[in-house]
């Protein structure tokens, strides 16, 4: 799958690749962007293993990979001044985004953005002079503005029902947990959330329908000598067609590619109403035959729709899974709300094109019924779903915490605890018994009356703890790593330190990771008057700050654990620099490995030891 559209969407979401580092840190530089669309649930687990890719992905990647590469060194960029002559290319460089899309896979559409321009501003262009092509010759300049007048209504009308198409999944989704003892029961099973969502996002579709089951036309309907059915029912079309033709336009004006989406829809939309305008002519203005001959020339548009849709909900409901834990006490609900948002907006995506014309038929007691009672049910059997399995598990970060001093001493030792979605380590230790037993949680634990962990507990994972919240310790015993480390972590000052003339003075440090086995990374969270260092090109980074501390700067450092780490730090004037340092390594004492045993198989546990030691220069 291949969409210029998620160049658009790709920065709204949870994530990050390498490929930041080149195409924005550090130049733009072109290149592909490639990330597996599913297979989110087990992404950077213990789960994530051969036997889960997807069939195929692998093969795709390379073909992807060897296209790119074949295109660049094509490139006319590549070749010498001679040969750029020779071929009559240009040195001049272009930009500007192309739009593409691939059509089920079947095959691919591309054009540039200068074709773009033209032909995203024709759906509009029409949409705007409709009303003159079809009253100015017959009925006049004030039947037109009436006309015009008209379609602009249905376009409030078909806007108003895609936003109520979002808002009711919203309100439903609330009120779900509000009576629910945990939240995101569509994260192992994706289906719930269609069917939670979408008949309570085509109730709200269909409201504004419901509510003017009489369409308020402006147009005289004695004068044009039609039927106020017929004018209401092309008032609807060409305002829905019209809300189209606006987003395209607006996707171009600011300069996204994802306007192909709404341009299919209203181009299929045109080719619609034209079949629809023949048939009456044979079958009458409501007859089923009428509404068939308009979804007919429809159904590319809406099978694309489906398919891109249902892609784009399944992504975002693996990606709740890593969102992080968000702050009481609206995080809890903001998945849910999130998916159901999602899920109304797809919906009112495929439908939206046919309510125009089919709402009439849609907008029955009958079938509202029916769906509002589907709704109801599937609230019903959510209840009956457990969040979380082993296709699905749930993240849990489980850090073995040792405050150190001196290099040789334990000041205190606790186990640390982090999940990275809305239901939080009270749901966890609730529906792990045996994790809660062997920590001593009984039945009245609570946040209230349990230690926290704050963020900076967790600095060795710099950036993930910005993803928790309501993070908990609990006491641990040290005595089993002192037997089986001799040496801990330590920094020192390895010359002495020079002041020079401006009162900038200049650290001169050295970090060893004692005797650590199996060392991952090193983190520094330096506070104070930190004005350069040696690392990263002497460039001090912008400061990070973490529940109302200091600003302070990170550094993460990587290498064999039996090397040292050799660097300085200059502060612009005598103020004390604070070292913070965390050393992450991935050996657990025994009794740290036996705890990481006894949680469920639906729970992912990333377990490994964090040594943390502070210091003044």
């Amino acid at each position: 799958m291949a969409h210029s559209a998620a160049q658009d969407v790709f920065p709204v979401i949870p994530g990050d690749t390498d490929y930041r580092i080149f195409s924005q840190d550090y130049g733009s530089i072109p290149g592909l962007d490639i990330i597996f669309l599913l297979g989110g649930y087990y992404y950077h687990t213990s789960y994530d293993t051969v036997d889960r890719l997807l069939p195929g992905s692998i093969q795709a990647r390379g073909d992807n990979l060897y296209s790119t590469v074949k295109a660049f060194v094509e490139s006319s960029k590549l070749k010498n001044a001679h040969e750029r002559e020779s071929l009559n290319f240009s040195d001049e460089y272009n930009d500007e985004r192309a739009v593409f899309f691939d059509y089920l896979t079947w095959f691919m559409i591309f054009y540039s953005r200068r074709i773009a321009v033209v032909l995203h501003s024709i759906p509009f262009i029409i949409f705007l002079i409709m009303p003159f092509f079809s009253r100015l010759l017959n009925s006049g300049l004030y039947c037109c503005f009436a006309t015009f007048y008209d379609f602009a209504k249905g376009m409030i009308l078909h806007a108003t029902g895609i936003l109520l198409a979002i808002i009711f999944p919203v309100i439903f989704s609330i009120l779900r947990l509000l009576f629910s003892s945990y939240g995101m029961n569509w994260f192992a099973n994706p289906f719930l959330a269609f069917m939670m969502f979408t008949p309570v996002s085509l109730i709200g579709l269909l409201v504004p329908r419901i509510v003017f089951c009489v369409f308020p036309l402006s147009q005289d309907v004695s004068v044009l000598k039609s039927s106020k059915e017929a004018l209401s029912d092309e008032a609807r079309f060409w305002g829905a067609f019209g809300f189209y033709a606006s987003l395209t336009l607006v996707y171009l004006v600011a300069g996204l590619s994802g306007g192909f989406l709404t341009f299919f829809t209203s181009a299929s939309m045109l080719l619609a109403w034209i079949s629809f305008h023949l048939s009456i002519k044979f079958y009458g203005h409501q007859s089923v035959r009428s509404t068939v001959f308009y979804v007919i020339p429809l159904i590319p548009c809406l099978t694309y729709s489906v398919y891109f849709g249902g892609f784009l909900v399944q992504f975002f409901i693996e990606r709740m899974g890593m969102m992080g834990s968000l702050p009481p006490p609206y995080g809890y609900y903001i998945p849910d709300i999130v998916v159901a948002a999602i899920v109304g907006f797809v919906t009112g995506w495929c439908v939206g094109p046919l309510i125009s014309i089919c709402s009439n038929w849609l907008a029955r007691s009958s079938i509202l019924q029916f769906l509002l009672q589907l709704g109801v049910i599937a609230l019903a059997l959510s209840s009956q779903f457990f969040p979380y399995g082993t296709d699905a598990p749930k993240r849990v970060v489980f850090q073995h915490t040792f405050r150190t001093a001196d290099g040789n001493q334990v000041v205190d030792s606790s186990y640390d605890f982090a999940v990275a979605d809305s239901n939080s380590l009270l749901f966890l230790f609730k529906y792990a018994p045996e994790v809660a037993k062997e920590l001593h949680i009984g039945p009245d634990f609570s946040f209230e009356t349990a230690k926290t962990s704050n963020k900076r507990t967790f600095m060795v994972l710099f950036p993930v703890p910005f993803l928790f919240s309501r993070s908990l310790k609990f006491p641990a015993r040290s005595d089993e790593v002192l037997k089986r480390y001799s040496h801990f972590p330590h920094l020192y000052t390895n010359k002495p330190q020079t002041t020079s003339s401006d009162g900038s003075r200049r650290v001169y440090l050295e970090l060893s990771v004692g005797s650590l086995e199996e060392v991952w990374v090193a983190v520094l969270n330096i506070t104070g008057p930190l004005s350069s260092w040696s690392f990263a090109d002497n460039t001090v980074p912008v400061p990070e700050t973490a529940e109302g501390g200091p600003p302070s700067y990170i550094c993460r450092l990587s290498g064999a654990s039996h090397e040292n780490w050799t660097f300085w730090l200059e502060a612009s004037n005598s103020g004390d620099l604070r070292v913070d340092v965390a050393v992450l390594d991935q050996v657990l004492v025994d009794k740290a490995k036996k705890l990481k045993r006894l949680f469920p198989p639906w729970a992912d546990v990333t377990a490994y030891s964090s040594f943390m030691s502070s210091y003044v220069f």
